[in-house]
């Protein structure tokens, strides 16, 4: 918005640091309507509010962020580069004001309540995979390593119809297919699954922007192209239209790809009551269901048995 690309930077003071997440705002929106009447009404601000935030920002940064023609703004390449940073930093900051995020020994911890509706999900360290009781856990993981990510591997074949497969699309992440044997087959039914295809996954009570924050750890995984541990507490719907379940789960998710080479997320889900989530009380964890998880035949488990040092 007229500072010249080489312009010197200012240091942020302590007396403008509680601008920074207003002038994120201001940049953020006026993106997003590339007008400036517009972004000053979703604002709730004036206009030599948003323009003074804009060219603070721009001062900081040292570079233009707008320009402008024929009386409309367009994002510069600069601006186009620092909008998604931005967008995060926004997304994290209110999150966090919330208590709905934040880090615990480096890794990940997300929360949410509205009216009797929680989730809770703490990420974990990948390599607890192998010290867990599930096999499937672990065999699902090693079959990922030796499909190289390839969701249509051979090496998959025999877990397969226990993940959820999902895809990355203009609403967010949303799940293309359900594995016949899968946790979510088997509390809700295939019917209900079949329903639930192509709904975004950031459909929850606490909002968008919560929803982007779970949408978070599918984007983390894809660009990473690597492989997670979730543990979640959450409440869902009962079968057959009966009232909110508690229950708790591991999440393996790992990146993948389709036939066509586009991105693809795969998800295996195990019900267990042993979730390693910090803010769980005494009696949350005694309102758990006890849920089944996936019938595994553990002589099906062809990775497992080969990483068996031999007798």
């Amino acid at each position: 918005m007229g500072l010249p690309v080489n312009a010197p930077t200012r240091n942020l003071t302590d007396a403008n640091q509680p601008l920074l997440f207003e002038m994120i705002r201001s940049f953020t929106t006026l993106a997003q309507t590339l007008n400036l009447s517009h972004a000053v009404a979703e604002l709730n601000s004036t206009r030599q509010t948003v323009r003074r935030h804009i060219s603070q920002l721009e001062e900081l940064r040292g570079e233009e962020l707008f320009r402008t023609r024929d009386r409309r703004y367009e994002l510069t390449e600069a601006g186009e580069a620092a909008l998604p940073e931005a967008r995060e930093l926004l997304m994290h900051a209110r999150a966090w004001s919330k208590g709905q995020t934040g880090v615990r020994s480096a890794l990940q911890y997300l929360q949410a309540k509205a009216g009797d509706w929680v989730f809770y999900q703490q990420q974990q360290p990948i390599g607890d995979i192998w010290h867990d009781e599930s096999i499937l856990l672990r065999e699902t993981y090693r079959a990922w390593v030796m499909g190289a990510g390839e969701i249509e591997n051979p090496a998959l074949a025999h877990v397969r119809p226990y993940l959820m497969v999902y895809r990355n699309s203009d609403s967010g992440w949303i799940c293309v297919e359900f594995g016949q044997r899968s946790a979510y087959v088997n509390w809700f039914g295939q019917d209900y699954a079949r329903s639930s295809i192509g709904r975004p996954i950031a459909r929850l009570p606490a909002g968008e922007e919560f929803g982007r924050m779970l949408d978070q750890s599918f984007l983390d995984i894809q660009t990473t192209q690597m492989a997670r541990l979730d543990h979640v507490f959450t409440r869902m719907p009962g079968r057959n239209d009966a009232g909110p379940v508690t229950m708790a789960y591991q999440r393996l998710m790992m990146a993948g790809f389709f036939p066509d080479r586009s991105s693809a997320v795969t998800t295996l889900v195990v019900p267990t009551v042993n979730v390693k989530i910090a803010a769980l009380d005494e009696a949350q964890r005694a309102d758990l269901a006890e849920i089944e998880p996936p019938d595994f035949d553990p002589a099906h488990a062809t990775f497992e048995n080969l990483a068996k040092p031999p007798p």
